[in-house]
């Protein structure tokens, strides 16, 4: 725990570090740039596509005619671009992270590096490809796992648990893996994934749940859709910072239990029996080799 809130705090003082700050704009422009030009494009033809087929189903059907009925007309104008939203968030969220996985953490772990573990080896245990591919697998598990338990979103308890714990294993796979990529080699890497799955597992859930703040937007009113450009562009900064955030506590926690590692697994230098015998009797005899200066 101790070593959780350690690399906690030192994650959140990088945050102001202007390096930081400058780094975070890069990804932001990106999604931000794909995010508005494919809502341009495609946002009224996907919310008529997607009124099309609710309407098709008769069970939606039904319930918007009770809508209707007592008063909540308004609501058929909105549910489709709020089922438009919630399918485009996942998207952004991955996209967001895979950005910053691949455009800010190798920066940032040398910004740690460099200002706190400038003696620990590089050995480079995987290359820029094997990363891509990891995250790449990642988040299509992660996406899978999304669709499967969209059922379990109606169920109010679940939707605050289940979406952010996926959001969270998703973080831990990446992040661990980006930031051990350079320092540790491949059997380190495991390990330490494996020895301390619980706490970078716990860092990844935690910032799951900081990562579902910015969805809190489309939460608030279903009149902020008409602010859907300006609001996607906020969340995509929202969330660009909170990886940000995510992968310095991961390179401080990570790179902290790999000089651990390492330290734990260094020899022990045996001590010469004979300067042993003479550093005991020199005492006793009253004749040994004078003190150095």
């Amino acid at each position: 725990m101790s070593a959780l809130l350690d690399a906690f705090w030192r994650a959140a003082a990088y945050c102001l570090h202007p390096r930081v700050i400058a780094l975070s704009l890069l990804p932001l422009f990106i999604a931000a740039a794909l995010s508005v030009g494919l809502g341009y494009f495609y946002w009224e033809a996907a919310v008529a596509n997607v009124r099309a087929t609710l309407e098709a189903w008769s069970l939606v059907a039904t319930l918007l005619q009770w809508l209707d009925t007592v008063g909540a007309g308004g609501m058929r104008s909105v549910l489709a671009p709020l089922v438009v939203v919630a399918l485009a968030v996942p998207v952004i969220v991955v996209l967001s992270l895979l950005l910053v996985a691949l455009l800010m953490t190798p920066s940032l772990v040398n910004l740690v590096a460099a200002r706190r573990f400038a003696s620990l080896e590089r050995r480079h245990g995987a290359a820029l490809w094997q990363g891509a591919i990891w995250s790449a697998s990642c988040a299509v598990w992660a996406l899978v796992m999304l669709i499967i338990s969209i059922p379990l979103w109606f169920v109010p308890p679940l939707v605050l648990v289940v979406p952010p714990l996926i959001w969270g294993w998703l973080t831990y796979r990446v992040m661990s893996f980006d930031v051990l990529a350079e320092h540790a080699s491949s059997q380190e890497r495991r390990e330490i994934m494996r020895e301390h799955r619980w706490p970078l597992l716990g860092i990844g859930v935690i910032t799951g749940y900081l990562g579902a703040a910015p969805s809190m937007l489309w939460a608030i009113s279903a009149t902020m859709l008409i602010f859907a450009p300006l609001l996607i562009v906020i969340a995509i900064w929202l969330y660009t910072l909170v990886f940000a955030f995510s992968a310095l506590w991961f390179a401080h926690y990570a790179l902290a239990a790999l000089q651990r590692l390492r330290r734990d697994r260094q020899p022990v230098v045996p001590v010469d029996q004979t300067d042993a015998a003479v550093a005991v009797e020199a005492p006793a005899s009253g004749q040994g080799v004078l003190p150095s200066l």
